[in-house]
């Protein structure tokens, strides 16, 4: 009996000690509203997933919306200042060139030189123009929009390069009948010795 008992303390010893896991063996037990949360947390997130992916197709499209209106902007920016700088350019001709030419310091030779040197400007201004008039108003150049906005950009800058060349003209043509100007009353004075 002593036998027996030494025996079964042993095993309830052994019962005790061992691990909860190995004393357990068996099914698994599942709890079910664990499975029913989490399925529903799935649902959740594939719903703002989705509602992520339309918000991310809608700025896409803003964006694109935002650089087409940018560009048309840029367009309509760079095509004023090229009618603006074509303006100044043909006020500059206008006035400055009847200036010049009623200058009686001018040559009779001269005249044609300086008409033509400014309407040679004129001429390429209205080129450009027209050239720019045929491109906002025809698809037949099949262009982006910012293709088109650095076309323009680019004319603007050499509208402004013909004023900056009218003006040089001019000042140089204002300067030779100013110098003419000064010899002519230095060779025409009274001298008093």
């Amino acid at each position: 009996m002593k036998h027996n008992i030494k025996i079964l303390v042993l095993a309830l010893t052994f019962a005790l000690l061992m691990p909860a896991g190995a004393a357990c063996q068996g099914m698994p037990v599942y709890d079910n509203t664990n499975f029913i949360s989490l399925a529903k947390s799935l649902v959740e997130s594939a719903k703002q997933t989705s509602e992520l992916l339309k918000t991310v197709r809608f700025l896409k499209e803003q964006k694109e919306r935002i650089e087409q209106v940018s560009n048309v902007i840029k367009q309509l920016k760079a095509v004023k200042e090229l009618y603006r700088n074509n303006q100044k350019l043909y006020n500059m001709v206008q006035n400055d060139l009847r200036g010049i030419l009623n200058s009686p310091y001018i040559k009779v030779d001269e005249i044609n030189r300086v008409s033509e040197s400014f309407n040679t400007i004129i001429e390429r201004s209205v080129e450009d123009l027209d050239f720019v008039s045929q491109i906002l108003s025809s698809n037949n150049l099949k262009m982006t929009d910012a293709e088109r906005a650095v076309f323009l950009k680019e004319k603007e800058l050499r509208s402004k390069e013909m004023v900056a060349e009218i003006t040089q003209k001019t000042k140089r043509y204002q300067e030779i009948i100013s110098f003419r100007e000064m010899q002519g009353k230095i060779n025409n004075r009274e001298t008093n010795y």
